[in-house]
């Protein structure tokens, strides 16, 4: 990993909301994870898998809106649950799909106006965020960086 990104990769959230929105697809979510969720909404663990998730599977993914977007992005394209989201979330863009290569990373940036600019996240930075041992607190202190003044 990191092999074509020596120097890290340059990514700060602008809070669009276009990842969460648009295509259809799969927002999975750790049974840890649901209850987190579930606590947040002050919902029983049963409400909120029955109100919010779908089983694909043996694993659950958050619901989406008919318009795609995810049952927990709000009109004004805010995420209702920010501070419980799930890893995938919070992870993002630093997924193997788009840290693979330099063309892969461009072709994302292409949806994501966050991508190539503002804070430097080295390149072990990126790795311990496509790693899935990395802690949930560790992944938030890597992604909590602000932009450069």
């Amino acid at each position: 990993m990191g092999s074509w990104y020596p120097d890290g990769l340059r990514f700060t959230c602008t809070m669009c909301g276009n990842c969460c929105t648009g295509q259809p697809g799969h927002i999975w979510v750790s049974p840890e994870e649901e209850q987190e969720i579930a606590r947040h909404l002050s919902l029983s663990l049963e409400k909120f898998r029955k109100r919010y998730t779908r089983l694909v599977g043996d694993m659950s993914s958050l619901l989406e809106k008919p318009n795609l977007d995810c049952i927990f992005l709000t009109d004004d394209r805010r995420c209702a649950i920010h501070s419980v989201k799930p890893r995938q979330c919070l992870t993002f863009p630093f997924w193997g799909r788009y840290t693979e290569s330099k063309e892969k990373w461009e072709q994302a940036s292409i949806g994501c106006p966050g991508i190539g600019t503002g804070e430097l996240h080295t390149a072990d930075e990126v790795d311990a965020l496509a790693d899935p041992e990395t802690s949930r607190e560790r992944l938030w202190d890597l992604m909590k960086k602000k932009p450069p003044e």
